[in-house]
Formats: C-alpha cells, structure tokens, sequence
C-alpha cells in the first residue's frame, strides 16, 4: 500500500509535482497548485479587510472603550452643562419693583464674573460682586418709573459658564419731593457760598438722601454735609472755598425714598465757579466795615449798625441775595409798625430772620461811623433811589458777589444761628461733621 505524504509536504511541494506529472500527475497535480493560491489570496484578503475594519472603528470611536479608556464622543465633559446656576431678583419682568433692596444677583455651585444692569437709556447701575463669588448687590439706588435688564454670568468649578438675563420695571411713586437748591447752575459767587438743598417734605431717612448727593470741587477738597432739621441739607468744605474752584452738584434724588412712601423725583446736575475772595468785617463798636480782597484791604466804609435796643448780631454772614430796591416793613420781622420803607437801595441779605447790609438815605450823613442807629441790619450812606450814584452803599453793592462774607464782631448781642441764613461757618469743622 503506497504511503500518502505529510499534509505539510503535499502543500509544499503540489505546485512542482503538477509541473512534471504525467497525464494523471498533470490533473492531480495542477489541481492542488492552484488550491494553494487561491488560499493564500484568502487570507491576504483577510488581512486587508480586518486591517481596514480596525482603522474605520478608530476613526468613528465606536462604541466600545478606547485605549485611554473615555469611550463617547463627550467623554472629556466639554459638552456637559455648566453646574452653576444664577438667581436674579426680582423675577423676570416683574413690575411695580422697589427702587431700593429689592435688586440682587447670586450663584449657587458656581461665582459669578461679570453682572450688569442698565436702564432703558443705557445707563448703568453700579454695583458690585461679594469676595467669594456668590452675591452681587447695587452701590446705588434704582430710579422710579424705569425699566431696567439684567445680565449675569457665573462660573463652575470646572470653568464652564451659564448665563442668566432678565428685565424688570420699578414702580411709579403717587408721593414724590424735590430739593430746591442754591446757588444757581453757572453762576459766579463768593468763597463763603454753602451748598443750600431745601426739600419739599421732611425727611426721615436722611442718610439714603444725602448719599444720593455728591458734591465735588476742582481742585479738589474735603466737602461734607450738614442737616439742619429734617428739610434743609447743606454741604461745604472745612474752610472758605479758595477762588477760582468749580463745584459741581450732582443729585440723583430720583427713586430715593425720603419718607415711608414718598420718593424723589429729579436728577440733575448744576456747577458754579468760586470768584474773587472778598470778605469784610464790620466792628460794631468802631462802627467801620474794613473790606479786604484776596488778602488786601482795599476800603474801610464807616457804617451805622443796630441800636442798643435792637442790636445786630455777631459773627459770620453770608450774601444770599442781592436787590437794587427793596421794601423792608418792621412788622414782616416782629418790629410792629416801627417801620416801613417802600424804596430801601442797594440791599444785601445776610440772614433768613431780616438783617440786611444797604443803603441808609432816611440818616443824616453824619451818623455812619458815629452812631448805631439801625434795627439790626448794617447801614451805609446812600440816597433815595439808589442806582449807581458814588455813595460808600452803591460801591460796596456793585463790589460784592452772592456768597460773599461779611463778619459781625464787638456788637452787644449774641452770635447768629448757622441755619439762619447761609450761615454755617458759625459751626465748628468738629460740629458740622458730627453725626
């Protein structure tokens, strides 16, 4: 019995046996060679096709686990929502809201980056972000009536961002107040000329008003405000203003509740310029007014200051209006009818209660510098019907300046009330900064 060969060597060695056979070698033989090709191209075809199978399921990912183990197409997290999340009160397009408390922003599982808030002009509410992130409050009061949108941005741990908007609307007041101010918007005064704010309705809650207020100077100085009851708010600095500064009065009183229900109603803005330092002390016992101006006496002005009876006060006064022509009757001033003169010239109010510096034409010439004769006020030669007529009263008119001072010493009477009149210079830096 013919043994049969080793599979291995059949495989080997079909191709060259198919070569030489015979008849039958040829058929047997050419028939094993050509199985043995068709094998192999198999199996190249194999490793082609898994080799490309493996680079398409890199390319998409796939579903099964990489080599570094992520697997998904979000596996780094970049697509995952942010954890922070951002609060805003009051809630979006609320109405009726108050203008002052009830705005805040805060995140939780995040900080916040940025928060603005604009109203429907454009303009922004100033505030500011807590330390840690969480809370952010307005440095400033909302105005009343306004509409107002809020944008805000908070951070997670992993620095992605979520974003919150919304708009709101304040309320409309059915009870407002304003502040009537003094000096006037572009004017020139003197350097003892206060800021002056009288208010519609008392107020109750005076620190919200007067942070509501800034007063500033160029070049600039220390300025603070002073209540006198519960409606007047005046600001000035420690010492008279120096001349030539430019104040600037800003108020922003609009939305401000003053007093349980009542808000402001205005937002405005006024400047005025300090002139030429003019101030003049009159020596009621001397009975001489001495004018100095930046520093040089420029006239000594004999005067007629109050009677014994009825004394003018002491201290430090402020011009707070000026008249060519004035009525002054006793009896608007608790005098009686000791007096009424229809055509008083050349008239300078130096306090709320009455006293004044003008003209004197009903006195003889020789009782200015001799005699105190007045009801309180100061008096300087003059003649009826005033104008520019050369006499010591029409000088001292035409060279003086609204808030200009003029000193009261060495008269037997007391020292005039800071509130009456613009006359807190009267108060101590200490007194007036007191709270």
């Amino acid at each position: 019995m013919e043994k049969q060969a080793p599979i291995s060597a059949a495989y080997g060695h079909g191709g060259g046996a198919g070569g030489r056979g015979g008849n039958g070698g040829s058929g047997t033989g050419g028939s094993g060679g050509n199985g043995t090709g068709r094998a192999r191209r198999r199996g190249l075809f194999a490793l082609v096709l898994g080799a490309l199978l493996l680079f398409v399921t890199a390319c998409s990912g796939g579903s099964g686990s990489g080599g570094d183990g992520k697997g998904g197409g979000d596996g780094d997290g970049k697509n995952t929502a942010s954890a922070a999340i951002v609060t805003v009160e009051p809630k979006d397009k609320a109405e009726g809201v108050e203008t002052t408390g009830a705005l805040k922003v805060s995140a939780e599982k995040g900080k916040l980056t940025t928060v603005t808030v604009q109203d429907d002009e454009g303009g922004d509410v100033e505030g500011k972000i807590a330390a840690d992130g969480a809370t952010w409050e307005p440095l400033q009061h909302l105005s009343s009536g306004t509409k107002y949108k809020v944008h805000a941005i908070a951070k997670d741990t992993d620095g992605r961002e979520s974003a919150k908007d919304t708009t709101f609307t304040t309320l409309v007041p059915k009870n407002t107040f304003i502040g009537t101010y003094t000096p006037e918007d572009g004017s020139t005064v003197g350097v003892g000329m206060p800021v002056s704010i009288n208010f519609t309705r008392g107020i109750t809650e005076p620190e919200a008003v007067e942070k509501a207020i800034t007063v500033t100077a160029e070049p600039a100085v220390e300025i603070a405000g002073h209540w006198f009851g519960n409606d007047r708010l005046d600001f000035r600095p420690e010492k008279y203003w120096a001349p030539g500064t430019k104040v600037t009065v800003k108020l922003n009183l609009d939305g401000v509740e003053g007093r349980p229900g009542v808000y402001g109603k205005q937002s405005k803005s006024v400047s005025f310029t300090i002139g030429r330092s003019q101030v003049s002390t009159v020596d009621a016992s001397a009975k001489t007014m001495k004018v100095v101006r930046d520093g040089e006496l420029i006239k000594t002005i004999p005067i007629t200051a109050g009677a014994p009876s009825t004394t003018t006060y002491n201290g430090q006064m402020v011009i707070s209006e000026k008249y060519p022509v004035t009525r002054m009757d006793g009896a608007t001033v608790g005098f009686g009818g000791e007096y009424d003169i229809k055509d008083v010239p050349h008239a300078m109010r130096l306090s709320t209660s009455g006293t004044f510096m003008h003209g004197n034409y009903w006195a003889s010439a020789g009782t200015f510098g001799s005699a105190n004769v007045s009801h309180g006020c100061v008096g300087l030669r003059d003649i009826r019907g005033g104008g520019d007529n050369g006499t010591p009263s029409a000088w001292m008119y035409n060279a003086s300046l609204i808030g200009d001072v003029v000193i009261v010493k060495n008269s037997n009477d007391k020292q005039i009330a800071p509130d009456n009149g613009l006359n807190g210079w009267n108060m101590s830096w200490a007194e007036w900064t007191a709270k």
